[in-house]
């Protein structure tokens, strides 16, 4: 006998749960593949692009520093180039500003050097500069050595995020905690949310950001990592003429941070930061924030006492620059001589949604995970700003994959 599913009245066909850059490029990439699609989007917050969006450096990334073939390479270099031509296409305030990697140490000068080969074999035009030729770009700024990277760029993410949205056609509901969810391979998926609103879709996707792994594991699925939140503070120099662009540290490459920069943001003002400390709660923007759940869900997860054990020295150092002004200065002082520490003014810091596997491996690529009718972005802090409209596409493609296999 032929069994009949039940009928079911969806709302939509597509749910992203999520509203930063990523969920929204999602949203918009859905309906420009598959135009009358539907697609619903919850936001907890009440509007787009408050967390890892709006709280960063607006740096469009060159892909630079990314493993050459890895989706962070190939994602944002193709979309630095997108990014770009989306603003001109909106109005959206950008400017291709390009940047200096400084090298200030000896022991700095072979990373450099593997800055310069990494960024040809990503297709990425970079000039090597001598220290007397660091000047013509940055006469306040010192160095051994640099290269300047041309496609380097600023831009208004959050900006770029609205624009999504409106673009997107989809339903886009801000105020909208997801509370429970009812994932059923078969039917379908159905969230509640705090309001007690329900939503049935045909496919979940998961662009939950610091809270990703949490929602993941609400539709039934096992992200096999956690997320372990990076707090980075910034200042905001006080002489910002100190500084024409932006200006950036050699990174070390054990790290997927990209260490304390200099940056003259789209509005003229000048950003240094961030450094990375671990944030007490998933929103912790300061010391002062603690939330003991999510706390003690870090400090369960083993992965991050093997993190801990490989790395506490760079951590102790990030920490000292956290509870030390003077300390941050010195580290500063090392690109720019200049600065004092009256010249540093505290910013509004950022928090960085960091996988860390169970083994304290610090996830370093995008990662995207399927399930039964879900798809889960699962580590995509910076550059996925920079990245967003390819990374929209993907996550679109296999949203839409999950729907047809649906019918």
């Amino acid at each position: 006998m032929e069994q009949v599913r039940p009928k079911i009245a969806y709302d939509c066909d597509v749910l992203v749960i999520g509203g930063g850059i990523v969920g929204l490029s999602t949203a918009y990439a859905i309906t420009r593949a598959a135009p009358g699609t539907r697609v619903t989007v919850l936001e907890k917050e009440p509007g787009p692009a408050r967390h890892q969006t709006g709280r960063n450096s607006g740096v469009i990334h060159s892909g630079i520093y990314y493993r050459p073939g890895s989706l962070k390479a190939r994602y944002a270099v193709r979309g630095a180039a997108e990014m770009v031509k989306f603003c001109a296409e909106y109005g959206i305030a950008h400017a291709v500003t390009g940047k200096l990697i400084v090298a200030t140490g000896r022991d700095e000068l072979p990373r450099l050097h593997a800055l310069v080969q990494r960024g040809r074999e990503n297709g990425i035009p970079v000039r090597e500069l001598g220290a007397p030729q660091i000047a013509e770009y940055e006469p306040e700024v010192r160095g051994l050595a640099a290269i300047h990277v041309g496609t380097t760029g600023i831009c208004d993410f959050v900006g770029v995020a609205r624009q999504l949205a409106g673009s997107s056609g989809a339903d886009i509901r801000y105020g909208a905690r997801l509370a429970r969810v009812d994932r059923r391979p078969e039917l379908g998926v159905a969230v509640e949310t705090a309001r007690g609103e329900v939503v049935r879709a045909r496919v979940l996707v998961n662009c939950a950001g610091l809270h990703c792994d949490e929602v993941a594991r609400l539709t039934g699925d096992e992200p096999g990592m956690r997320i372990v939140p990076f707090r980075g503070e910034y200042y905001e120099l006080a002489r910002p003429d100190l500084v024409r662009g932006l200006v950036y540290p050699v990174p070390d490459p054990a790290f997927p941070f990209l260490g304390v920069h200099l940056t003259r943001g789209i509005d003229g003002g000048v950003h240094i930061g961030p450094n990375a400390v671990p944030a007490l709660a998933r929103e912790g923007y300061g010391w002062g924030t603690v939330r003991p759940r999510e706390l003690a869900g870090t400090l369960t997860w083993p992965g991050s006492w093997h993190m801990a054990g490989r790395h506490w020295r760079y951590g102790v150092g990030e920490l000292r620059r956290s509870m030390s002004k003077s300390a941050f200065t010195t580290a500063v002082r090392r690109l720019l001589p200049a600065v004092t520490a009256d010249d540093l003014v505290p910013a509004a810091a950022g928090v960085r949604a960091q996988a860390v596997l169970r083994d304290g491996t610090l996830v370093d690529d995008f990662l995207i995970r399927e399930g039964a009718r879900t798809v889960h972005v699962l580590n995509a802090p910076s550059p996925a700003a920079t990245a967003c409209l390819p990374i929209g596409r993907e996550v679109a493609r296999r949203a839409l994959a999950a729907l047809a296999s649906t019918d």
